[in-house]
């Protein structure tokens, strides 16, 4: 009865944003275009970086650029299907809006990660592709139909711990009312990813890798499909990390979901 309630509550909320997206869908393509070109201006300082530099610590331009859209496709996953946590972090949980999650018998996190999609996040997810693809050709890289799919495997992994730091981070309002600043400040690390991280320092690596592990969503399993490390540091420990994450997000979600006060005083 329940996975029906779901699929219910899913196609519900998916008809609707998709009548909403026709509505306004000018601004959903200004929205699409604007993301694509915000990530384009990243790809363009990565270039001028690489006009005054042969190698970066070691790493030449194609690699930086594969390990570049390696991250952003996770990302773009991300800022399709769980944007809707931003709005419950800055507001939507400091005004009550969980009473009327609560009501349904249906998961409360399932319910507020499908109402919204974002389909801005195409931009990013598209020019992720395209520089996995154009440096992966430029490196010679060929994929193995095992790499392929462990490849697409680390991509959801590397997608849900960007959601499991969110998650974190926005949980902190069922106490604090209100935690957008924290998911801004969380989200922000994930830029040092665009890069190889053995150019910073092991405490930056260590923070990067284990606190907020954004590193294994692009560096370690670039390294891997590189062919710098084996499958230990860029496939198995990124899973690991990832499991370990997605299951401490939950229990902070549920832990915050019972010290829901909703609205009020």
């Amino acid at each position: 009865m329940k996975g029906r309630q779901a699929l219910k509550i899913y196609f519900a909320y998916t008809t609707q944003y998709l009548k909403t997206l026709m509505t306004y869908r000018i601004d959903f393509i200004f929205g699409l275009i604007g993301f694509f070109l915000l990530q384009t201006c990243g790809v363009v300082f990565v270039t001028l970086i690489f006009d005054s530099i042969p190698q970066l610590e070691g790493w030449n331009f194609h690699q930086v650029l594969f390990i570049y859209g390696l991250a952003q496709i996770p990302r773009g996953l991300d800022h399709i299907f769980t944007d809707n946590l931003w709005i419950y972090a800055y507001w939507a949980i400091s005004q009550g809006e969980m009473d009327r999650i609560l009501l349904r018998p249906i998961n409360p996190l399932f319910q507020v990660i499908m109402e919204r999609f974002q389909l801005d996040g195409i931009g990013e997810l598209l020019i992720g592709i395209v520089l996995l693809v154009y440096a992966a050709i430029n490196l010679a890289i060929d994929f193995s139909v095992i790499q392929i799919l462990l490849l697409i495997l680390l991509v959801i992994s590397g997608t849900l711990v960007i959601t499991s730091i969110k998650l974190i981070t926005c949980s902190i309002a069922f106490w604090k009312k209100r935690s957008g600043p924290f998911v801004q400040v969380a989200y922000e690390f994930n830029q040092f990813c665009y890069y190889p991280i053995s150019i910073y320092n092991k405490g930056i690596q260590f923070f990067l890798t284990f606190i907020i592990p954004f590193a294994i969503t692009s560096y370690y399993p670039a390294t891997w499909l590189l062919g710098i490390e084996g499958p230990l540091n860029g496939v198995i420990m990124p899973l690991v990390v990832a499991f370990v994450f997605i299951s401490l997000s939950y229990s902070v979600w549920k832990i915050g979901l019972n010290h829901y006060e909703s609205a009020g005083n």
